[in-house]
């Protein structure tokens, strides 16, 4: 038994190494943990006496994380991603599959290998893309928004492909003539049937199980491990046919919608990630270097196709719905990498006698390249916008949603940036004060419900250099900001004060740091409104012993809020 711990030890410590290279070359640690894999695989530098141990590990991996991507996937939240979301998600994984389809065909390979080949090149990897955007504080942005709506779009479809390539025969020279329909049918009947039932508990019997043991994390904790593994057992027995992928994932879906799933989340992400390195360290230590030789050629056309022609499509379809060359750009270059999700999909074909190990290995290449160039394109995409700025133009199809055209130049108005919450009672006010003003927000239907009422409003990202010259902010007296995330206020105050140094410019921040860096950058004021609101109540309570001010305070607020005074 001890030498499965040191042989263990030994092959985490060269993740562990691998993993702090890729981070210094600002790359997923992925490419790192796949690296190791090689090392003790294919090269033979490391040999295992256990590798049937990693394997297991690497089944907990894939199963943990399909959980938690099954947790993330409300059904309620399709509604709100918006028509760009829904139509760029569902767009884009249409074309891609169809053209990667056609292109792996052309490239001789049997007609299920291009269809398995053609499923991995659809999904782009959520985990990078939203690191990689987090990290830019873009997450909250208009393509960032959209990107995360698409991404979501692409988790529910690959949950329809998990359950139709679980249905196929076992046999790779299998065409599309041959294809067994009738168990398709079969396999997507007993899918749904196994949703049905997942949800149904996670409805009426877990929110009450998991109630009865909040009070401790550990039970918690527990519950939620044994129903997720428990769902991955029940889906891959015989009598149901499917797979753990798919049971983990079906799990997590029914309780997507429970209070207490960030707690489990939180509490399951370390385990995940521990055993997902493994998983990459497994499927690195399966490729065949012989195979991956002879797919160079294949891959290289795959990689040019992931890494160009998925941001292509992503830009004709975003142009299409009217939407500006840089939001579009933004957007397209999250799309320049095939995800974990398709490796994932891969070993499952392997595993069901689907695809060969020549097939494992084109995938992987592909995934190793564009990713590792995909996470350059989305750290440098302003640079790149930059340069291409012009070219893009072709890509503006259509009027521009992002925009609604000023019936004559404006001057001396107000700026109002982001009309929810905060931003909303600005709007209020500066109507009873009967000011000139522009409201720019990247809800389509709030700028929509503000047209309708007579309002100039700007739909966009407001650190969209163009989007900013339409709302007129190089010559407005005053900006307002209600947004948070400080890139934004950064490209607000950077614009303001090259175009428009007279303008006064009041941001909002999240934290006090936030604070300081925005008054040394050169705000005129910064709005902290949980500070704001802590000194306002210590102030009302002050000498209040008897706290009657409360009364008033509520009773006011409530007022406000209805509009009923």
């Amino acid at each position: 038994m001890s030498h499965i711990f040191l042989e263990l030890t030994l092959v985490l410590a060269l993740a562990t190494g691998f993993g702090m290279l890729a981070r210094w070359l600002r790359q997923p640690t992925i490419l790192g943990y796949i690296a190791t894999g090689l090392i003790v695989g294919p090269l033979g530098l490391l040999q295992l006496n256990s590798p049937e141990t990693l394997d297991a590990m690497a089944e907990l991996g894939i199963t943990f994380l399909l959980f938690l991507v099954g947790m993330e996937m409300r059904f309620k939240d399709l509604k709100h991603v918006g028509k760009a979301a829904l139509l760029t998600g569902i767009g884009q994984i249409v074309f891609t599959f169809v053209i990667g389809y056609g292109l792996t065909r052309l490239l001789g390979y049997g007609e299920l290998a291009a269809l398995y080949i053609a499923v991995a090149l659809t999904f782009s990897s959520t985990i990078i893309v939203v690191k990689l955007l987090s990290e830019k504080r873009e997450l909250e942005s208009l393509h960032g928004k959209i990107v995360i709506g698409f991404l979501l779009v692409q988790d529910f479809v690959a949950l329809l492909f998990l359950i139709l390539l679980t249905s196929l025969s076992g046999s790779e020279n299998a065409t599309l003539a041959t294809l067994p329909y009738a168990a398709i049918g079969f396999a997507f009947l007993k899918g749904a049937a196994l949703l049905a039932v997942s949800l149904a508990i996670g409805r009426w019997i877990m929110p009450r199980l998991l109630r009865s043991v909040g009070h401790s994390q550990e039970v918690l904790f527990l519950v939620s491990m044994a129903w997720g593994m428990g769902m991955a057992a029940v889906a891959a027995l015989p009598q149901v046919g499917l797979t753990i992928e798919i049971g983990a994932f079906l799990a997590g879906i029914a309780l997507a919608g429970s209070i207490e799933r960030h707690q489990i989340t939180s509490r399951i992400k370390s385990l995940r990630d521990f055993f997902i390195v493994v998983f990459f360290i497994v499927l690195g230590s399966k490729m065949v270097l012989s195979s991956a030789a002879a797919v160079t050629t294949p891959a290289i056309v795959l990689s040019l196709f992931v890494l160009i022609g998925n941001p292509i499509i992503v830009l004709v379809i975003m142009g299409l719905l009217g939407y500006r060359s840089r939001t579009s750009f933004m957007a397209s270059v999250t799309v320049a990498q095939i995800s974990e999700f398709s490796l994932i999909l891969m070993a499952l074909g392997s595993r069901l006698g689907h695809v060969n190990s020549e097939v494992v290995s084109l995938v992987t290449v592909v995934s190793i390249a564009t990713i590792a160039i995909s996470s350059y394109l989305i750290i440098y995409s302003e640079t790149l916008y930059g340069w291409l700025k012009t070219p893009l133009k072709i890509f503006e199809f259509r009027a521009q949603k992002e925009r609604r055209p000023h019936d004559e130049a404006r001057r001396g108005h107000i700026v109002l940036v982001g009309c929810h919450r905060m931003g909303h009672n600005i709007l209020a006010s500066l109507e009873e004060m009967h000011k000139d003003f522009t409201v720019v927000d990247f809800n389509p239907e709030v700028v929509e419900r503000l047209a309708k009422r007579g309002i100039h409003a700007v739909y966009g990202d407001i650190s969209d250099p163009e989007i900013a010259e339409l709302c007129g902010l190089d010559h407005a007296r005053l900006v307002i900001s209600t947004v948070p995330p400080v890139e934004d206020s950064r490209a607000i105050l950077a614009y303001t004060r090259k175009h428009n140094p007279g303008a006064k410019v009041i941001l909002t921040a999240d934290n006090e740091y936030e604070s300081l860096d925005l008054y040394e950058a050169g705000a005129d004021y910064v709005l902290l409104p949980h500070f704001i609101g802590g000194i306002q109540l210590a102030r009302l309570l002050e000498g209040d012993t008897s706290l009657s001010s409360l009364v008033k305070l509520r009773e006011q607020d409530i007022a406000i809020i209805t509009g009923h005074p």
